[in-house]
């Protein structure tokens, strides 16, 4: 596999410690087939070039987007094949039936894995460069076919002579069971034998003989039963049979050893070709233990960038990412952007608030990136590349070397002053803390000004004001604050950027059920300006609280408005084709009144007993001039159906020039567009015309009428 270069410092063994790193490596070694890529996941640590981690992240991404594809990609399951490598090296070593098989299934395998990328032909560049480690072939399939069958047994055709053992050895065995059942139906019906009659001794089928009776069953005793009531006899008819049975036992291991001696040749010739599998399998094997961490964190490819830059879209620590999934809790993501603009992020507000794991996922994700690995965050998050990652988290004291946790921290201070550049990224939990808080805090305050200076990145937790204040000035350092619920007196677990944080001391204190006497004698005890400070910074909070749900009941709003406007359109959509309907209707309804009305005309005129010569011939005129109408209408309509398929199928559907047709002035006698509802035009207002059609009313587009 590849080696990564160790020339240039990443990260070191503290940093792995403090972030829990350590228990990815675990999780990911547990994946792996093989002992090879585990001991590489077990020592994972971040690469020491760009590229390498850009293509440890891309294997990772396409493999992971090919098995959620759904396509058959085979299982990546083997056994690596070191041993018979070593063996094929050695001129006069031969294989084990063992080894050989691994080297069969490895060659499926990779033939599977070869024949997957050529039928998908999927757009997946750095799994394609893995497969150019190895390539297709058949020569190691097929000469072990020869030899094995599908159960992986040796063929008893695979060599002259073996097939020639093998049936010496069925025909004795079948002399051997003939013999001993013609022996044992007799033996039994004499009443000589046990309830078993027969057992197995030594893989040779014995009689079970009482031992009252042993001297009357014929051949060589094996053995006897604990409370010695059976004698295990083998008949005398098969002792010098099983001998041999014996003998060609050991003829057939021999030939055995003769023909994996032969096979080994072949393969030895196809050592390149097996060390390729071995290769490219055990590159595989890391891949494929990247990707089930990532299946399981739902975690995706960041854009991976060479500057220095950390933009993150609802991200998560993994470690509690999974946890909480297992207690069926949910966890709240943190959405956060540092570039040169802002590379010193300083996070304040209540303890219990998630300030330290906030600094940890950040710390972890860009660990794990720069190791090859997927993140749990959301598509847009984009990565930087740093030099050196280095931490101080936690409580480290050691009583060993006589270090309180304060001299601890100094050391590791120091260690970063010599250390740390633009390339770095420190993280600094509750920086400052372990002495006198105005005398540490002042100090805290001049380590953080070397720190800035020296352009590093940080991402630094702190309770201290003087912290707060000093990166409010400087214009590279930005505050920021983990939310606080001042109504119900919990944290919020949300980061929010551009204002630092109270640290809710009092209010705490109050949660926790202090009394408000002893509260408010704590705050008479401190300095005016600071309570000030720490009320205003309090106020701040609230505002932006406040301010935070405005806006969310703001995009709420306006959501639903789209949402009404939405519905509306629908309805006006519907209520227009419904009046349509409505209108067609009426028409129709007043053309049957306007027949209904004519005909009672006629009837009311008929007088009877008299000839009523001119009222017959005016109904007959009435009548044939609406045949007429009627027939019109189909004759129109028919041309026009006729019309319309003509220009379909010429693929020349002319649109009417609107020059040419009679201009819509108040009075026209119009029609709706695609309808025969006809009406009178009463005004015009610009493009909008006011329309009568039968009793109705209606206004419309003036592009949506013709005169007829």
């Amino acid at each position: 596999m590849a080696s990564k270069k160790t020339s240039t410092y990443i990260c070191d063994p503290q940093t792995i410690q403090d972030l829990e790193f350590h228990v990815l490596r675990s999780m990911l070694a547990e994946y792996c087939s093989g002992e090879t890529a585990r001991r590489e996941m077990e020592t994972l640590s971040p690469y020491t070039q760009l590229a390498e981690a850009r293509r440890a992240l891309e294997e990772t991404s396409e493999l992971l987007e090919i098995r959620d594809s759904g396509l058959s990609f085979p299982r990546l399951e083997f056994e690596e094949l070191g041993v018979e490598l070593k063996r094929l090296r050695m001129n006069n070593a031969s294989l084990f039936l063992e080894g050989i098989i691994r080297i069969y299934q490895a060659s499926i395998l990779s033939n599977e894995l070869q024949g997957f990328f050529k039928k998908y032909e999927t757009d997946a560049p750095r799994s394609r460069a893995i497969m150019a480690y190895s390539w297709y072939s058949k020569s190691i399939i097929d000469p072990i076919e020869k030899v094995l069958d599908k159960r992986f047994k040796v063929k008893d055709d695979a060599s002259t002579g073996l097939q020639k053992i093998r049936n010496e050895i069925a025909s004795k065995r079948n002399q051997v069971n003939r013999n001993f059942d013609r022996l044992m139906r007799k033996m039994s019906g004499l009443g000589y034998l046990g309830e078993s009659n027969e057992s197995f001794i030594n893989d040779r089928r014995v009689l079970s003989s009482l031992s009252s009776f042993k001297k009357s069953v014929l051949g060589r005793t094996l053995g006897s039963s604990r409370t010695g009531m059976i004698t295990y006899v083998e008949p005398q008819e098969n002792i010098q049979l099983n001998m041999e049975l014996d003998s060609l036992a050991y003829e057939e291991e021999k030939e055995l050893e003769r023909i994996f001696a032969v096979l080994t040749q072949v393969l030895r010739k196809e050592s390149e070709l097996i060390s390729s599998y071995q290769e490219m399998l055990c590159i595989w094997d890391a891949v494929q233990a990247r990707v089930r961490l990532a299946q399981l964190m739902s975690a995706r490819l960041p854009r991976l960038l060479d500057e220095r830059i950390i933009e993150l879209e609802k991200a998560y620590h993994p470690l509690l990412l999974l946890k909480n999934k297992e207690l069926g809790i949910n966890t709240l993501p943190q959405s956060l952007k540092m570039d040169k603009t802002s590379r010193m992020l300083v996070i304040s507000g209540p303890n219990a608030g998630g300030k330290s794991i906030t600094l940890k996922t950040i710390g972890l994700l860009q660990v794990m990136v720069q190791s090859g690995l997927l993140i749990p965050c959301e598509k847009g998050s984009r990565v930087g590349w740093f030099q050196s990652i280095l931490s101080d988290i936690g409580d480290n004291q050691s009583i060993e070397n006589q270090l309180s946790t304060y001299s601890y921290r100094l050391k590791r201070m120091k260690y970063f002053l010599d250390t740390a550049n633009q390339d770095s990224l420190l993280l600094l939990d509750e920086f400052g803390t372990g002495s006198d808080p105005d005398l540490g805090g002042a100090l805290a305050e001049v380590f953080f000004e070397e720190l800035y200076q020296q352009g590093s990145f940080g991402v630094i937790t702190t309770h201290y004001s003087n912290i707060k204040l000093r990166a409010a000035e400087l214009p590279e350092a930005r505050n920021a604050s983990m939310l606080f619920d001042t109504e119900t007196l919990e944290p919020r677990f949300m980061l929010s950027l551009g204002q630092p944080g109270s640290s809710f001391t009092f209010e705490v204190a109050q949660m926790n059920g202090i009394p408000q006497l002893v509260i408010e004698r704590a705050k008479k005890r401190l300095d005016v300006k600071k309570v000030e400070m720490d009320r205003l910074i309090s106020s701040l909070q609230q505002d932006k609280t406040k301010l935070e749900k405005q806006r969310i009941q703001m995009n709420a709003a306006q959501l639903e408005a789209k949402s009404s406007e939405k519905e509306m359109v629908e309805r006006k959509a519907h209520y227009e084709q419904r009046l349509e309907v409505q209108q067609k209707r009426i028409e129709r309804n007043n053309k049957y009144l306007s027949s209904g009305k004519k005909m009672s005309s006629f009837i009311d005129a008929f007088e009877l007993g008299k000839a009523n010569k001119d009222l017959m011939g005016e109904m007959k005129k009435f009548i044939t001039i609406e045949k007429t109408k009627l027939t019109d209408v189909v004759k129109m309509q028919a041309l026009r159906e006729r019309e319309e398929a003509r220009q379909i199928a010429l693929g020349k559907k002319k649109k009417k020039a609107k020059q040419d047709e009679v201009p819509v002035t108040v009075g026209s006698r119009v029609r709706l567009e695609k309808s025969n509802q006809r009406g009178e035009v009463i005004e015009i207002d610009g493009k909008e015309v006011t329309v009568m059609f039968g009793q109705f009313k209606t206004k419309v587009n003036i592009d949506k009428l013709s005169v007829v």
